[in-house]
């Protein structure tokens, strides 16, 4: 079984490697299922289900917590919020997007460098959030999902024409809004040492790979 998933785990970051270079993305960039054909968004989900099914940590937060720390790079998502960053206005281009969490205060912050089309300026987008595992009334332990406070929203111009700004770092500081009538959720639906697979409540899906550091731009 354990070859089997490491099998299945290669072919879906094979995939999502070749789709990115076929659209001449830096593989170090993000992908949404909108740049591709649904054919190809099909075969993504369909690798990704079933290597779901070949979780080897089911109940994450109960079992082995210290998976989640550190940092996630993203690699291919159908999130709404990311597929937004491919429509940045003004000619800024998505670049790099992380998730830093930190198990021992509960939280994380989500990072997306960004780069204009002149390649003369580049910053990022950051939200912060605390998380607390989410347990259903029949449940008594935490299992493979956890509840989410948007915090704080940063926008942020780090460098023009290679020169640092930092009194433009941040440029803008605001509260994070957390959508009406739901509490935002996550389910962590695959996680091992470096491969981790999420499901929004919405039904989005993440895949991310553990990073020894950050890369900026």
């Amino acid at each position: 079984m354990i070859n089997n998933r490491l099998v299945v785990k290669q072919k879906l970051l094979s995939i999502i490697e070749n789709t990115a270079q076929t659209l001449n993305i830096n593989p170090n960039y993000p992908i949404t299922d909108t740049l591709i054909k649904p054919s190809e968004a099909e075969n993504i989900e369909q690798l990704t289900q079933n290597l779901e099914s070949l979780n080897p940590f089911p109940n994450p937060l109960q079992f082995t917590p210290q998976l989640l720390e550190g940092i996630w790079r993203l690699q291919y998502s159908s999130a709404r919020e990311i597929r937004s960053l491919n429509k940045l206005p003004l000619g800024f281009e998505l670049r790099q997007v992380y998730q830093i969490i930190n198990i021992q205060d509960v939280s994380f912050f989500n990072i997306a460098f960004v780069e204009h089309s002149s390649k003369l300026i580049n910053g990022y987008v950051k939200v912060t959030a605390s998380f607390a595992p989410k347990i259903e009334p029949n449940q008594i332990l935490p299992t493979n999902t956890i509840n989410v406070n948007f915090e704080k929203r940063y926008v942020s111009i780090k460098k023009i024409a290679g020169v640092k700004t930092p009194m433009l770092d941040p440029v803008r500081e605001f509260d994070a809004r957390n959508p009406q009538g739901r509490i935002p959720s996550l389910t962590i639906t695959y996680i091992d040492e470096d491969v981790r697979i999420g499901r929004g409540g919405d039904g989005s899906l993440f895949i991310l790979s553990k990073q020894e550091k950050m890369t900026e731009l």
